[in-house]
């Protein structure tokens, strides 16, 4: 089995083997992965965060060794804290990383980084704190970062800034954590999940104090949380409904 890196900013994971195939994720830099299958232009990877498949480009990533791979997953996950920083190449060339990217590779890819990062667990106080960087980023379906981001990718690199583990999609994030039976019960930082008319989680958001909740809709944005779901002032209607609110921390 192969195993890479990715040693550019942000690239495409996709359903399929094609640059216009949808997007599921994106690999952000410094992530690590199996390559499950390799083809001419593509390979079909693992994360190795969260286990999410998909097919990346061959030339948007480098190879390492099982050895290199498995080193670089047994260190605490060291991730950075400002919205948009730089590396230095061995080229001494400047490139643009974002928000959550892994710096534990940094040595292997012979690259230099001088910005601010954490490396351990923080409060659950912590997590309104960092959603609120992500706060007006536009809705992007698979995406994980400032510049686009979908729903279950934003809580999930929230939760991952903070040192804590959740899985990728919606769906897959509300079979982690402690069920609460009211809203009155939850605290800051907690995740409410919304389902659609089959019952089937479609949607999910950090529930903030006083009722309201920040979420991913149409951009990251504030609105007020009832017992029916959340209530979008701006148009006057409840835009989801509400499933269940699961503690993580």
């Amino acid at each position: 089995m192969q195993f890479g890196i990715c040693n550019l900013s942000i690239v495409p994971l996709r359903l399929e083997t094609s640059d216009t195939s949808e997007l599921v994720s994106q690999v952000i830099y410094g992530e690590t992965f199996k390559v499950l299958e390799q083809r001419k232009q593509w390979s079909k990877i693992r994360l190795a965060f969260d286990k999410y498949e998909g097919w990346i480009d061959n030339k948007q990533y480098i190879e390492i060794t099982e050895e290199q791979y498995h080193l670089i997953n047994s260190q605490p996950l060291k991730l950075s804290t400002d919205l948009v920083e730089f590396i230095q190449d061995k080229n001494n060339q400047l490139n643009t990383i974002v928000l959550g990217s892994q710096l534990n590779g940094l040595d292997l890819m012979q690259h230099a980084f001088e910005g601010d990062f954490c490396d351990k667990k923080n409060l659950k106080e912590e997590i309104i704190t960092t959603a609120f960087q992500y706060l007006n980023t536009p809705y992007l379906w698979g995406g994980k970062t400032p510049f686009g981001i979908d729903c279950s990718g934003f809580t999930q690199m929230v939760y991952k800034l903070n040192g804590y583990k959740l899985l990728r999609d919606a769906s897959q994030q509300a079979t982690q954590g402690e069920a609460l039976s009211f809203i009155e019960e939850s605290e800051p930082g907690d995740l409410a999940f919304f389902d659609n008319n089959e019952g089937n989680i479609i949607h999910v958001g950090i529930i903030m104090q006083d009722n309201y909740v920040i979420h991913a809709h149409g951009q990251v944005r504030i609105d007020r949380l009832d017992h029916t779901g959340i209530y979008n002032a701006d148009r006057r209607m409840h835009t989801h409904k509400l499933r269940v609110i699961k503690k993580i921390i």
